[in-house]
């Protein structure tokens, strides 16, 4: 019972900071009065998208952390720092700031570093590695979707 509980501590060690920018989120209504493309999902879609997405990225954290000492590890840990940061980092900037430029910088460098992530979780995970797919190919779609708003917003 006690390993348990210290596996779901950790679980959720790995997954609530992925939550952390929501606090910075603000009022939306600045996504809603920008001019967006056709392809632009409704916003309820992130809402729904996002959550999923960090709970993946969470299984595979828990599975390296859980696994693998971080001395061997540094390459791994440094593309989850700095792709945490850009993900974090769309929120405020996007939202709070009302910056589609910061917003395309953050979207287009979580993805890049999404990459990084991706690589070097499949060398020491490989049969858990998949779980990131998705978050890759959500990353390419907003890298995607936050520059075409960028442009159309000029």
């Amino acid at each position: 019972m006690k390993k348990i509980f210290k596996n779901v501590l950790i679980f959720l060690a790995c997954l609530l900071p992925w939550f952390f920018s929501a606090l910075f989120q603000g009022d939306s209504s600045f996504y809603q009065e920008l001019y967006r493309p056709k392809f632009a999902p409704p916003g309820i879609l992130f809402a729904i998208i996002w959550p999923i997405l960090y709970i993946l990225i969470a299984i595979t954290v828990y599975k390296i952390v859980t696994n693998y000492n971080f001395k061997d590890n540094k390459n791994y840990y440094y593309s989850l720092i700095i792709n945490y940061i850009f993900n974090q980092s769309f929120t405020i900037f996007f939202f709070a700031l009302k910056s589609p430029f910061l917003g395309m910088v953050s979207t287009i460098g979580t993805f890049i570093s999404g990459i990084f992530l991706y690589v070097y979780t499949k060398e020491k995970i490989d049969k858990w590695s998949y779980l990131l797919i998705p978050y890759l190919l959500w990353s390419l779609f907003a890298s995607i979707l936050s520059l075409s708003i960028y442009f159309m917003n000029l």
